[in-house]
């Protein structure tokens, strides 16, 4: 009888000893989640940060909406990335080799203004007109062609690039400067225009501009 109390003794130590060792890593696997979760909650909140804001994204697509018409003829030609002016729709470089010069006006006797009046002459294939017609000047190029949405934006936004202009300029600009809308919307006979019209062009970037002006990835 004794003998049999020793063994149940002996069986109920052990029964409580692996119900602590248990407890133990139920207890230490817990402490382990809890510590690991902040982390988790860290990395997901770092991802959250990163994320663009509702303005951002806003702002990206306006100027994406945009960045057809600055690649449009109408607008790139004046704004080659050499010193020629482009032509006609395939945007070739302009005949008689006609040169920008330090105004952006023309060089030596092949000025704009000699061809391109003040209006648009009538019939197809004349030139366009405007009182100011040019490209910009040697010392600030301005430069559409070729440039991709995120290398145009950064250099909107660049007073060293842009002709030292604010953002609220750039605005103004686009919105109220008449060669701006005669060349883009006002073309000569047989040219085409921007599929966005002049309001809404500038509409899109004024909403660029007023939701962050986000550089477009």
């Amino acid at each position: 009888m004794a003998f049999m109390n020793a063994r149940l003794l002996l069986f109920l130590k052990q029964q409580r000893t692996s119900s602590v060792l248990a407890f133990l890593l139920l207890t230490n696997g817990c402490q382990h989640e809890q510590t690991t979760l902040p982390s988790s909650a860290g990395a997901s909140a770092t991802k959250v940060k990163s994320s663009p804001s509702l303005d951002e994204m806003v702002s990206r697509a306006a100027f994406l909406a945009a960045y057809p018409v600055f690649m449009h003829p109408r607008c790139m030609n004046c704004h080659p990335a050499g010193d020629s002016p482009l032509q006609g729709e395939d945007s070739h470089p302009h005949l008689q080799n006609v040169k920008r010069g330090p105004d952006g006006k023309g060089l030596y006797a092949l000025k704009c203004g000699n061809c391109h009046q003040n209006q648009n002459l009538s019939g197809e294939g004349m030139p366009p007109g405007h009182p100011e017609w040019h490209l910009p000047p040697e010392n600030m190029r301005m430069v559409f062609q070729g440039k991709t949405p995120t290398e145009l934006a950064r250099q909107l936004k660049d007073q060293r690039k842009n002709g030292g202009k604010t953002l609220e300029q750039i605005i103004k600009h686009v919105s109220d400067d008449s060669l701006v809308r005669q060349s883009g919307w006002s073309p000569a006979e047989g040219k085409s225009k921007p599929l966005l019209t002049h309001e809404e062009f500038a509409a899109k970037i004024r909403e660029w501009i007023e939701t962050g002006a986000a550089v477009p990835e």
